[in-house]
């Protein structure tokens, strides 16, 4: 008899089947046997140490548990249990055995993890589902109300009772800041589940403001408790409207700007702000009604704006203040309010009118002359209160800005934050592509006799700023004035110096002359050229803009006031200069405000 043949197609097939066989066993099968056998290992650890340990043992409906970690610490498991085929061993924090007295007997429940295998008991908690948002915010000094627990459920036991569910919280409102309240469930095998939820104490504008207000709409007299700072700039609380918004203003003059030209001047105003403070303003309409001499002393407005970002106060806002003698809406500098007396004149304030006009609360002027800017705005009520009490030294802050660290370059920095430059104030106006920083002294020159001053062009009908020109005011502060201020740390830099055909109008220049300098005067229209409110020891000085009318030119006197009339031969004024810091100087210290200036090394 033959013997059959075994074809090659059965001998691939054979091959085949051994080698699954092969693959199943080393993956999957010896695996889970070694995996077993590390189960029963665990367990029978475990069931000794509860034997030694029989005070450990739970009673009544309870559950102990002894992890991995332990039973290898106290060497009821002399060897290490690992993942098969690796040399990683198996979870000794997440692995455990636990046990519950079940009709009168203990029963051992082994959860074993070792990577990708673990045991098919019971080990995960119930799903615990909150009631309301996981994150909410509550205001400060209000009761927070818990929105509690929605739902409880096991995978194994099913639906449970909400009110077995553990609550710990920290929640204080009376303090700005984020707490939990965490919700801890357990289902019958004592696997834990904790939910948390975030709740955010904030402080919102609308609501500070109110209670600071007692139910009125706006502060009168002159508050030390209606201050915030946005964009590096100190702006001072107004009021509050029927939208639930906040009306500010700046807390001084920012710059002196013809009547004629302000909503223009403004929108350059608006774009020099940080984004976060553009999101937080609301266009609204404001003020800006006709007023004769004889009714300026009016609290009603009949005539508004179309809706404006930003625009300045108007007699209406400024008398609604008046207390007793006092209100924080008349500048120490003269500023402009938003009306006009007729198509040639408009008004300005300030805290004191001196002579025939003391005791006057308003005057009127050429509306081409120039005069201080307060910009007004109103903010979202929403706006959260990051920091501060309100006062001058503590004010609102609402996170739109970020400190500087040690060693952060000059140039990583932000419109409206001072500097200390060996001992000298500045205040940044801008960075400059290049890496340079502009700034402008926070202070007039002074030397030991007094202050600092130089004449313009005595003996010369027309006044040009001309660094060339030894009778010229820029002659003067580019080779003189760094007798009396260190500039180690400036860099030489291209200044454009306007001029003007007729007077000096905000962007009305017929022409500008370029010139390479290390110290400057400051441009008229530019950021915090005005007199500064909370350092007023900078006295009179020149700035560069200058116009073909004869002696005519840009300059502040100590009063704070723009000169707006001709210049006489003799009239001699303070230097305050505007500079470039290198590139590469950095920060070692300080937060960036005039009380606390960063320090520049």
């Amino acid at each position: 008899m033959k013997k059959k043949k075994v074809s090659k197609r059965n001998v691939k097939s054979i091959i085949t089947a051994v080698i699954v066989f092969c693959f199943i066993w080393f993956l999957i099968v010896a695996p889970m046997i070694t995996f077993h056998k590390n189960e029963k290992l665990l367990t029978e650890a475990a069931k000794r140490y509860f034997e030694l340990n029989s005070n450990l043992l739970p009673t009544g409906e309870r559950v102990k548990t002894v992890d991995l970690s332990t039973l290898y610490h106290q060497s009821y498991i002399k060897q290490d249990l690992y993942v098969p085929y690796t040399n990683k061993t198996c979870s000794s924090e997440k692995s455990w055995v636990k046990v519950k007295r079940v009709n009168g007997e203990y029963r051992y429940y082994t959860y074993l993890e070792c990577g990708l295998l673990s045991s098919t008991v019971d080990h995960k908690g119930p799903e615990v589902t909150l009631n309301g948002d996981a994150e909410i915010k509550v205001g400060k000094g209000e009761e927070f109300k818990d929105p509690g627990i929605k739902s409880v459920v096991d995978n194994v036991d099913g639906k449970m009772d909400t009110s077995k569910v553990s609550v710990k919280s920290d929640v204080d409102t009376s303090k700005v800041g984020t707490y939990e309240v965490s919700y801890t469930a357990y289902d019958h095998l004592n696997n834990k589940t904790t939910v948390t939820r975030r709740v955010s104490v904030v402080q919102m504008l609308y609501n500070t403001v109110k209670t600071e207000l007692n139910n009125a709409s706006n502060y009168i007299g002159d508050p030390g408790n209606n201050y915030l700072r946005l964009s590096n700039m100190l702006f001072r609380v107004v009021g509050v409207d029927e939208d639930k918004d906040v009306i500010i203003v700046s807390d001084e003059d920012v710059a002196n700007v013809s009547y004629s030209k302000i909503d223009k001047w403004l929108n350059y105003y608006y774009e020099q702000l940080n984004d976060t403070t553009k999101k937080m303003i609301i266009e609204k309409p404001y003020c800006n009604m006709s007023v004769s001499e004889s009714a300026l002393d009016t609290t009603q407005c009949n005539s508004y704006t179309k809706k404006k970002k930003i625009y300045i106060p108007s007699v209406v806002d400024v008398n609604k203040a008046e207390s007793l003698g006092s209100n924080f809406m008349k500048a120490y500098t003269m500023s402009w309010v938003a009306n006009n007396k007729d198509n040639d004149e408009a008004y300005v304030t300030r805290n004191i009118f001196f002579g025939d006009d003391y005791g006057k609360s308003f005057l009127p002027y050429n509306i081409d002359y120039n005069y201080g800017v307060r910009p007004m705005m109103t903010i979202s009520g929403e706006s959260l209160i990051i920091s501060g009490d309100g006062t001058v030294d503590n004010p609102y802050t609402f996170g739109d800005t970020e400190r500087a660290k040690g060693g952060d370059l000059v140039n990583t920095r932000f419109m409206g934050e001072y500097l200390s430059i060996d001992g000298s104030l500045y205040r940044i106006i801008s960075t400059e592509k290049d890496g340079t920083t502009k700034v402008i002294s926070e202070f007039t020159l002074t030397s030991n006799a007094g202050d600092v001053t130089c004449m313009a062009n005595k003996d010369e009908s027309i006044i040009t700023y001309d660094p060339k020109d030894k009778n010229s005011v820029a002659y003067f502060i580019q080779n003189k004035a760094n007798e009396y201020v260190e500039t180690k740390y400036f860099v030489s830099h291209e200044v454009e110096v306007p001029v003007y055909k007729k007077g000096i109008i905000y962007g009305t220049e017929s022409s500008t002359k370029k010139y390479t300098l290390l110290l400057s005067a400051p441009n008229m229209f530019e950021m915090f050229s005005a007199q500064p409110q909370r350092s007023q020891s900078a006295h009179s000085y020149w700035l560069n803009n200058t116009s073909s009318v004869e002696r005519t030119a840009g300059a502040i006197y100590n009063i704070g006031v723009p000169l707006n009339e001709t210049i006489n031969n003799s009239e001699a004024l303070g230097i305050r200069v505007v500079a470039f810091v290198k590139k590469k100087s950095a920060i070692s210290s300080g937060k960036g405000t005039i009380n606390e200036p960063y320090i520049v090394q």
